[in-house]
């Protein structure tokens, strides 16, 4: 009887472990730092207003998840219209983020930029604080007419270095292919840090002496949000939508890596 009852004890102390993981939950062991991970796999398909420890944010878009295009799991799929908006929302990282700086990791395809108007710019990933309006973009690019191509830049508003995007012609979008991306926010020197596929990209480095806006220092707010997705700012543009794939999404208090080739 009292080896009955011991087996009867363990059973309801593996049940009861159980059940206090979260349905969401990832049976992998998570990396030391890491504050936020997704990959979309445990979500179901179909139209997505939230998920484990993030909300959305749209207009005139939509966020849906879907079989993955490359045949495993799932992926994320935004969509707007015109100059619409669409993304994933991240808040609450004033409690996280040790000295008000993190690293980001993603997978990300672009169906296609836009052609038109001239200058056109677009948004992919945006920080910011309640402490300032200063809107960080580690992530975006613009449309560049002299060249009849988009580029890749890190950018900045309202703040007091004002509206800028610093584009490189050496940092080419292309669209319709993955790519790895990832960014340091750096509050030591307010400096963000770009990488593609595992390469750090130098010429999209901003710091606070050395960015694309006013001759103010660019600062960086307290960060509490982050938003990842697709945004283009002007209207009326060319092609008039825009379809974005996302995957493996990581936030971390220290490089995720798994980019290299």
């Amino acid at each position: 009887m009292t080896r009955m009852r011991k087996i009867a004890a363990a059973l309801l102390a593996s049940s009861a472990v159980l059940l206090a993981i979260p349905p969401t939950a990832s049976a992998t062991s998570v990396p030391q730092g890491t504050l936020v991970r997704e990959s979309f796999d445990r979500l179901p398909l179909g139209p997505v207003t939230a998920g484990r420890g993030w909300t959305t944010d749209t207009a005139n878009g939509s966020l849906t998840v879907e079989p993955s295009t490359t045949g495993h799991g799932r992926e994320l799929r935004l969509r707007t219209e015109g100059n619409g908006r669409a993304f994933l929302v991240l808040s609450d990282l004033d409690r996280a983020p040790a000295g008000n700086s993190f690293w980001a990791r993603l997978r990300l395809r672009v169906d296609r930029f836009p052609t038109a108007p001239d200058w056109a710019h677009w948004t992919i990933a945006e920080a910011s604080g309640s402490d300032t309006p200063t809107l960080v973009r580690p992530l975006g690019g613009q449309y560049a007419p002299t060249s009849q191509a988009n580029f890749w830049g890190v950018g900045s508003d309202l703040g007091p270095t004002g509206d800028w995007t610093a584009w490189q012609t050496s940092a080419p979008a292309t669209a319709g292919t993955w790519n790895c991306v990832e960014f340091h926010l750096d509050a030591t020197d307010n400096r963000v840090t770009v990488y593609q596929d595992g390469v750090e990209r130098p010429e999209l480095t901003v710091s606070t002496k050395d960015h694309g806006g006013t001759a103010d220092d660019f600062v960086f707010p307290r960060f509490d949000k982050l938003k990842l997705g697709w945004q283009l700012y002007q209207s009326g543009p060319t092609p008039s939508s825009y379809d974005v794939r996302m995957d493996d999404v990581a936030l971390s208090t220290r490089r995720v890596g798994g980019c290299a080739a």
